[in-house]
């Protein structure tokens, strides 16, 4: 696997930083409109799109995609890229220089490897985390572990305080009806919420609404530096199902530095998940 895990991780680099050199140019420039779901889309993000999906068709033939802007039904390939253009388009349409390019590859609908760059903030994450998949079986791959500009990152092993950080999305900030144990931020892009817990940075983070797209890169970065992701409707994400449409399936997702604060955190977390009546 060593050829290929070099060959992915070289992918991920050329490409992402040749998308990621001209969408600089053209954050805070361009239009965004409404799609469907509320959500945010411009041109810059179209245009990323499709260069990424020729990227991968030419590179990796025999893989699937499925991506934020396209194509939204998982395909029946064994390994399958999942891709967000642009993490964070409200962000790069008003200038805010804090937004990515994420690509998760899996394997046998489960996420293996993940890669998100932030052009503006010139950062790159990668990880690889083959949980109970077969890949690295007799543990001779030397590919393990998470990575901010090629150098080893680990979450923090801290207990939370009033002057450590925890990240929250828009749509969840009802988790302040109580106190809270820790700083707030709000990043404003899914993968960044949970790459700055992967690195260290701050404690734990809440997403709300991601959708796969948002999740599938970090939920191996995380993972493989040492974090805890938890699904909290208590659903598995992973492995994906062949055929299904991943279009509008949220993924209301907690992360914690370490498993030992799930317990923490998780009851705070209940008013954004219970279920109206």
């Amino acid at each position: 696997m060593k050829d290929f895990w070099d060959k992915v991780l070289s992918f991920c680099q050329l490409t992402t930083k040749q998308i990621g050199d001209q969408l600089v140019k053209d954050s805070g420039k361009i239009q965004a409109i409404k799609k469907e779901d509320g959500s945010l889309v411009t041109k810059a993000d179209q245009w990323a799109d499709q260069s990424l999906r020729d990227a991968i068709q030419a590179t990796f033939p025999n893989h699937g995609v499925l991506t934020e802007e396209t194509t939204h039904i998982f395909p029946d390939n064994e390994w399958c890229w999942i891709i967000d253009p642009i993490d964070g388009t409200t962000n790069f349409t008003r200038g805010v220089p804090v937004w990515g390019i994420s690509l998760g590859l899996l394997y046998q609908g489960t996420p293996v490897f993940g890669f998100v760059y932030m052009p503006s903030l010139n950062q790159a994450f990668h990880g690889f985390w083959y949980g109970n998949s077969d890949l690295d079986k007799d543990g001779s791959d030397n590919h393990r572990g998470a990575f901010l500009n090629n150098q080893p990152i680990s979450t923090s092993q801290d207990d939370p305080s009033h002057s450590h950080l925890f990240n929250l999305c828009a749509r969840s900030l009802a988790i302040l009806q109580n106190p809270f144990p820790c700083k707030i931020r709000m990043i404003g892009v899914a993968s960044y919420n949970i790459l700055l817990v992967a690195a260290g940075a701050a404690i734990g983070g809440v997403e709300a609404t991601p959708k796969i797209w948002d999740i599938a890169a970090v939920w191996v970065i995380l993972q493989a530096a040492g974090g805890t992701f938890v699904h909290l409707d208590d659903q598995p994400a992973f492995p994906l199902t062949v055929g299904k449409n991943y279009g509008n399936v949220p993924f209301p997702s907690l992360v914690v530095g370490r498993k030992k604060l799930v317990p923490k955190f998780r009851p705070l977390t209940e008013v954004i998940t219970k279920k109206k009546t």
